[in-house]
C-alpha cells in the first residue's frame, strides 16, 4: 500500500493520470469506506469525481505532485498560517498549519443529503436552547434529563429567562464521519465558539492555487456568499441594524487558533478585539479607540462562555468584559452565539435528539448520529457497558470543579483489565460518562512525499468532516458549501478519538461539486463604481494602538543596537582601536543601551574581554539585547497581525528566527569570532531595513500608523541625544576617530563629507546632527517630525470626538513636550567653553531636554491614548 512510486511506475502502462493513480494508490484499510474508490472493496475503480480530478492534473500528471506539495508548504509558511499547539507566552514559535495536498471531494447528491440533515439539526438545537432558557417544557415533559442541562457547567443560570428573541445559534459546527456502508453519521457538535471557519478559507485558497484547472472545471461551490450572509444576518439581528459595528472577540495572540481569528476578522471586515479593548457603560458595550469610546452592537465571539464576564462568571478571567452579560440581557448587544450554549456540546445529548426532533419539528432526523448512550440512565448504562470494546468512552461534561473529565478512550485499545477498571468508574460516577459506538472512519487519498525512495506515493488516511451551519436571517440557516476535513496523522488511526490537530493530525480542503452554475460572489475588494463606494474609517483600538506604538519602538531599538554593536566590533578590530576617547565613548554608549553589563571592564581597559562580553550578550535573554528586541518586536506585531501585510509579518518572524538560528550554531564554543558576529548583525540589519520599508510603504496612514511612527522616533530621539551627549562628555567629538564614529552611528558619514569635506569642527557636526531638518538622522528632523505627528494625532482625535472633548491647545499639549526646533541656534549651541575645548552648555542642556522628552512622552502617550487615565472617556455615538 505504501510502496514508493518509483518501483510501482516501472513497467506500468497507464494512458491517463487517473489510471496511474488507480494503479499506485493503496486501498483503504479493511472495514473502512474508501473515498477514492467509493466502497470497501479493494478492487473497485476510481469514482468518477476522483478520476476526473487526476485527469485534470495536466501533462505532468502525478510527476508534478512533489513540486505542488513543496509549493503548498511554502505557501503556508509564507502566509504565516499557524496553529499554536502549546502556546507558551509566545516564546516558542508556533508551528505551521498542516494541510494535505488532495481535497475531500463530495458529489452534489451526497452534499444535498448532508446539507438537509445539518439544517434540520441546527434548527432543533436552537429550539432546545430557547426552551432551556425559557419555559423549560422539555425538562417538564421528560424529554431531557435535568442533569444534562442544569448539571452541565456550561448552562448559565445568569441568562435564564433573559436570552434574546430570535436566533440564538448563529454558527454551529458538526463533525461527521462516513461509515463502511457509505452513510454519513454525526459524531459531535460544537456551539460555543466553533473553530475552523478561518482555516478552511486558507485551505481553499492554498489548494485551489495548486489545482486551478481542476478547481474551475469541476465546478466547486464557492464560499463567499455564505460568509457574506452571516455578516449581514448579524447586523440585521443587532440593535443597530445595518449600521451596526460588529467585532470579533478573540482570547489574544497566545490562543492556539489566533491566526484564524485575525484572518477571519480581516476577511469579514470585522474589528478584531480582545476583552481589554471593550468596556460596558450604562448596560452598553463600547470599544476603546483613539477617538474615545465607540458603541459595539455585536460580537462574534471566539472566547468560551465561562470567560466572557468576570463579574458574573469566572472571576479570574482576563479574556472577557465586566458587565457584558448585563449588556446582553438589556438587549443592547448581540452575541454570536448567545452565551450558554455549551451544554448542547455534550456527547450525551446526541442520544436524545431524535425524540426532541419529533417533538419540536414533527420530523425524523435524516442525518443520524452514532449510537450514543448516556450512562446516567440505568437502562442505557446496562446496555452500553457490555459493548465497551466497540465504543468510545467520552466525558459527559467538560472539566469543572464539579465534574471530573478525561480524554476520550477507545474501548478497542483497552485490555480486559482496562475495560473492567473503566466499568467500575462508570458505575461509581455514571452521569460523567457517555459511550458512543466506534465507527471505522472513511479514508481519503493523501500524497506522501518520500524523497529517499525517489518520489511520493498515494496513501489512505482516516478523515472526519466538519461542516458549518450559519444564520442568514431570523430562524433561518444555510450550510457552508464545503468544510474542513481533519485527517489522522498516520495510517494507524481508526476512530474519531484520534482525529486531532493537537495530536499531529492534518487538514484537507473540501470540494463540494455544484449541480449547476457556480456562485462567483466574493468578499474580496472589487473595483466598484465611485458613486456607490462608502468609506468607513477603520477603528484603531487602544490596545492595537499600543501594540503599534511598541512595534515602532522595538523596531527602532533593534536597529539602533545592531548599528551600535557593528560599530563597536568594527572599531575594536580596526585602525582606530588605540583611540582612547573613541573607546571610552563606545564603552559608555554600549553600557547605556544594555549591550554590555556595567560590571564588565571598559574597552580601553580590556578590549577583548569587552568584545567577548558584547558578542555573548547579543542573543542573550537580557531585556535590551538585540535578540530580545527582535523577539519583542515579533510579539508586538502578533498583537496587530490583522493590520500587517503578509510580507511584513513574515519578515518580522524570519528576522528573529534567522538571528537565533545563526547564533545557535556557536552554542558550546568558548568564544565567538567578531567577524562571524558581524555577519549575523549584517543579516539582522538587512531584515530590519525590510521591516522598516514595510512600515513606511505598506501601511495605511491612519492613527495606528502615526503612533507606530511616533514610537520609532521617540526611540530615535532618546538614542541619538544620549549618544551625542556621551560623545561630548568623553571627548570623542574632539578626537578624529571618535568624530568619525559619531557620524557612523548617526548614519551620516557620506552626507557630512559631501557637505563639509574633511573638516572636523564640532560646529559642522552639530549643524548636521542637531540642527539640520533635512537629515532624517538629526535631532532637529526627529523633533520636528514628532511635533507634527503628535499635533496631527490630537487633531484627528478631537475631530473624532466631535471637537467637544477638549480645547485644541490641550489636545496638542503632547507636541509641546518636544523641544521646539525653531528656537535652536547654531551659534548658541556651539559657543566655546573657557578653555576652548568644550561645546556650549546650551548644547548639553538641549541634549538632556531631548532625552527627558523621549522618556516623558512615552508615559504621557500611554496615559492619553492607551489607558485613558488622563481624562474621562468620551463616548462617540
Amino acid at each position: 500500500m505504501d510502496e514508493p512510486r518509483s518501483s510501482l511506475f516501472a513497467g506500468t502502462v497507464a494512458e491517463t493520470p487517473s489510471a496511474l493513480a488507480d494503479a499506485i494508490a493503496g486501498s483503504a484499510a479493511r472495514g473502512h469506506f474508501d473515498e477514492l474508490r467509493g466502497g470497501t472493496a479493494s478492487d473497485g475503480a476510481l469514482v468518477a469525481e476522483w478520476a476526473r480530478f487526476f485527469d485534470l492534473l495536466g501533462e505532468s500528471g502525478l510527476d508534478d505532485l512533489d513540486r505542488r506539495m513543496a509549493n503548498l508548504r511554502r505557501q503556508i509558511r509564507d502566509n504565516g498560517v499557524t496553529y499554536n499547539v502549546y502556546a507558551d507566552e509566545g516564546s516558542a514559535p508556533p508551528r505551521p498549519w498542516s494541510v494535505d495536498l488532495f481535497p475531500l471531494i463530495l458529489d452534489p447528491a451526497t452534499w444535498q443529503r448532508i446539507c438537509a440533515g445539518v439544517l434540520q439539526r441546527v434548527h432543533v438545537l436552537d429550539r432546545v436552547m430557547a426552551d432551556m432558557y425559557g419555559e423549560q417544557r422539555l425538562l417538564a415533559s421528560g424529554l431531557l434529563p435535568p442533569a444534562l442541562v442544569h448539571g452541565h457547567p456550561g448552562f448559565l443560570r445568569e441568562m435564564q429567562g433573559a436570552q434574546p428573541k430570535g436566533t440564538l445559534l448563529h454558527i454551529a459546527a458538526f463533525d461527521l464521519a462516513r461509515g463502511p456502508d457509505g452513510h454519513w453519521w454525526v459524531v459531535s457538535q460544537r456551539t460555543q465558539a466553533p473553530s475552523g471557519l478561518g482555516y478552511l478559507l486558507e485551505n481553499r485558497l492554498a489548494i485551489s492555487r495548486q489545482f486551478p484547472e481542476a478547481f474551475e472545471s469541476m465546478q466547486v461551490q464557492r464560499l463567499a456568499s455564505t460568509y457574506g450572509a452571516l455578516v449581514e444576518s448579524l447586523k440585521r439581528s443587532s440593535p443597530a441594524g445595518k449600521d451596526a459595528l460588529i467585532a470579533l472577540l478573540t482570547p489574544g495572540p497566545y490562543n492556539e487558533t489566533y491566526f484564524e481569528h485575525a484572518y477571519l476578522a480581516r476577511y469579514l471586515g470585522l474589528t478584531l478585539v480582545e476583552g481589554s479593548d471593550l468596556t460596558v457603560r450604562d448596560d452598553r458595550l463600547y470599544l476603546k479607540t483613539l477617538q474615545g469610546l465607540k458603541p459595539v452592537h455585536g460580537l462574534l465571539k471566539r472566547v468560551d462562555d465561562e470567560f466572557l464576564d468576570p463579574l458574573e462568571l469566572r472571576a479570574d478571567s482576563t479574556l472577557g468584559v465586566p458587565g457584558l452579560l448585563q449588556a446582553v440581557r438589556a438587549g443592547n448587544v448581540l452575541l454570536a452565539n448567545a452565551p450558554g450554549s455549551a451544554f448542547l456540546e455534550s456527547p450525551a445529548l446526541l442520544g436524545f435528539l431524535p425524540a426532541l426532533a419529533r417533538h419540536l419539528l414533527g420530523e425524523e432526523l435524516t442525518l443520524p448520529a452514532l449510537p450514543t448512550w448516556w450512562c446516567g440512565e440505568d437502562a442505557a448504562r446496562e446496555n452500553a457497558v457490555p459493548r465497551m470494546a466497540d465504543c468510545v468512552i467520552k466525558p459527559t461534561y467538560p472539566p469543572s470543579p464539579w465534574h471530573d473529565s478525561f480524554e476520550a478512550v477507545l474501548g478497542s485499545e483497552l485490555a480486559q483489565r482496562g475495560r473492567d477498571e473503566w466499568s467500575g468508574r462508570i458505575q461509581r460516577r455514571s452521569i460523567e460518562h457517555t459511550l458512543q459506538e466506534q465507527l471505522p472512519l472513511s479514508q481519503i487519498p493523501t500524497w506522501q512525499q518520500n524523497p529517499a525512495a525517489g518520489g511520493g506515493h498515494i496513501a489512505p488516511r482516516s478523515v472526519l468532516l466538519r461542516v458549518f451551519a450559519v444564520s442568514d436571517g431570523p430562524g433561518s440557516w444555510r450550510v457552508l458549501p464545503g468544510g474542513m476535513a481533519r485527517v489522522v496523522g498516520d495510517a494507524s488511526g481508526v476512530g474519531s478519538a484520534h482525529v486531532s490537530m493537537q495530536r499531529g493530525g492534518s487538514s484537507a480542503d473540501v470540494w463540494v461539486l455544484a449541480p449547476g452554475e457556480v456562485d462567483t460572489a466574493t468578499l474580496l475588494p472589487t473595483h466598484a463604481m465611485p458613486e456607490i463606494i462608502t468609506r468607513r474609517t477603520r477603528l484603531v483600538t487602544s490596545r492595537a494602538a499600543e501594540h503599534l506604538f511598541w512595534l515602532g519602538r522595538y523596531t527602532e531599538r533593534a536597529e539602533n543596537n545592531v548599528r551600535l554593536a557593528r560599530l563597536v566590533l568594527q572599531s575594536l578590530n580596526g585602525d582606530d582601536q588605540s583611540s582612547q576617547p573613541l573607546l571610552a565613548w563606545l564603552s559608555a554608549t554600549a553600557v547605556d543601551n544594555g549591550l554590555v553589563s556595567s560590571k564588565v571592564p571598559s574597552a580601553a581597559q580590556a578590549r577583548r574581554v569587552f568584545e567577548r562580553s558584547l558578542i555573548r550578550t547579543l542573543a542573550s535573554d537580557e531585556g535590551f539585547s538585540v535578540g530580545q528586541n527582535l523577539r519583542s518586536q515579533r510579539l508586538a506585531a502578533a498583537g496587530v497581525r490583522e493590520r500587517l501585510a503578509q510580507e511584513h509579518w513574515s519578515t518580522i518572524v524570519h528576522a528573529e528566527e534567522d538571528f537565533y538560528r545563526r547564533f545557535a550554531a556557536y552554542e558550546g564554543e568558548d568564544s565567538y569570532l567578531s567577524v562571524d558576529a558581524l555577519r549575523i548583525l549584517e543579516s539582522a540589519s538587512s531584515h530590519l531595513a525590510a521591516i522598516t520599508g514595510g512600515q513606511t510603504d505598506r501601511m495605511t496612514r491612519d492613527d495606528g500608523w502615526r503612533l507606530l511612527s511616533i514610537g520609532r522616533h521617540i526611540e530615535r530621539l532618546g538614542f541619538l541625544a544620549s549618544a551625542l551627549q556621551l560623545a561630548l562628555e568623553t571627548g570623542a567629538v574632539f578626537d578624529e576617530a571618535g568624530f568619525e564614529g559619531v557620524l557612523a552611528l548617526f548614519d551620516s558619514t557620506i552626507t557630512f563629507h559631501a557637505q563639509y569635506q574633511q573638516t572636523r569642527e564640532v560646529a559642522a557636526l552639530v549643524d548636521l546632527l542637531v540642527i539640520d531638518r533635512d537629515n532624517p538622522r538629526s535631532l532637529g528632523w526627529v523633533a520636528q517630525l514628532l511635533r507634527g505627528r503628535l499635533a496631527r494625532l490630537a487633531e484627528v482625535r478631537a475631530a473624532g470626538e466631535g471637537g467637544h472633548a477638549a480645547p485644541g491647545a490641550e489636545r496638542g499639549a503632547l507636541s509641546l513636550m518636544v523641544p521646539n526646533t525653531e528656537l535652536w541656534d547654531l551659534s548658541v549651541l556651539c559657543g566655546s567653553g573657557p578653555d576652548g575645548s568644550k561645546a556650549s552648555p546650551q548644547l548639553a542642556l538641549l541634549l538632556q531636554q531631548c532625552c527627558d522628552s523621549a522618556y516623558n512622552l512615552s508615559d504621557a502617550i500611554s496615559a492619553q491614548y492607551f489607558t485613558h487615565s488622563d481624562a474621562r472617556h468620551s463616548i462617540a455615538t
